[in-house]
Order: C-alpha cells, then sequence, then structure tokens
C-alpha cells in the first residue's frame, strides 16, 4: 500500500473513531453495543484494506472514545474501546493474510 493510500486510510479512520466517539458523548445516547460494533468494524475494515499494522488501526479508531470520556467525566471504563478496536483489527489483519495466502498458494500452481 503505497503512503498517500495509507495517509489517507489513516485520516478516514481517524475521523470515523472521532465520529463515533462524538455520536457516543450526546448525552441522549446510550447505546453502548453500536458505539463498540462501530469502532470494531471500522477497525477491522482498515486493517483488512491495508493488511498491515492492525496496531495502528486499532489505535486510530479507538483512542477517541475513550480520550473524550475521560476528559469529560474521567471514567476509565471507556478503556475498553482500544481493546474492541484491537480485537476488531487483528481479525481484519488475519483475513487480509488469509486471503494473501490464498491468492499466492492459487498463482504458485504449475501450469499444465
Amino acid at each position: 500500500m503505497s503512503l498517500i493510500r495509507s495517509g489517507f486510510l489513516a485520516a478516514v479512520v481517524a475521523v470515523a473513531g472521532l465520529a463515533i466517539a462524538y455520536v457516543d458523548s450526546r448525552p441522549g445516547w446510550d447505546d453502548t453495543g453500536v458505539t463498540v460494533t462501530a469502532i470494531a468494524i471500522v477497525a477491522f475494515a482498515a486493517a483488512a484494506v491495508s493488511g498491515r499494522r492492525p496496531w495502528l488501526w486499532a489505535i486510530l479508531a479507538g483512542v477517541w472514545t475513550p480520550a473524550i470520556e475521560i476528559a469529560s467525566s474521567g471514567q476509565l471504563a471507556s478503556s475498553s474501546a482500544l481493546l474492541v478496536a484491537a480485537v476488531g483489527a487483528a481479525a481484519g489483519y488475519g483475513l487480509a493474510r488469509l486471503a494473501r495466502r490464498g491468492a499466492d498458494s492459487t498463482t504458485d500452481r504449475p501450469a499444465g
């Protein structure tokens, strides 16, 4: 993946994570399941597209929710968003590796 594509993907993931955190911080929002799922999906998709650095995608997707929550209320419970993002990113990275391995095995077959 080129540096420009990686930078663009990083910006998209950071904005998506920030948007999720913003919605989660609204007084009327009380749906942790949706927040957790959104964070996991963003991290998963980024790691699957990139196929590299799952730790980066986990941080970019998941850091905003605890950052906003800790800054506003001092509660540390939202730190689990980083764990959710890490699981999503690891799964996406695993999928990318499996896809790459499958593609490599089909191109390594002798013609005939």
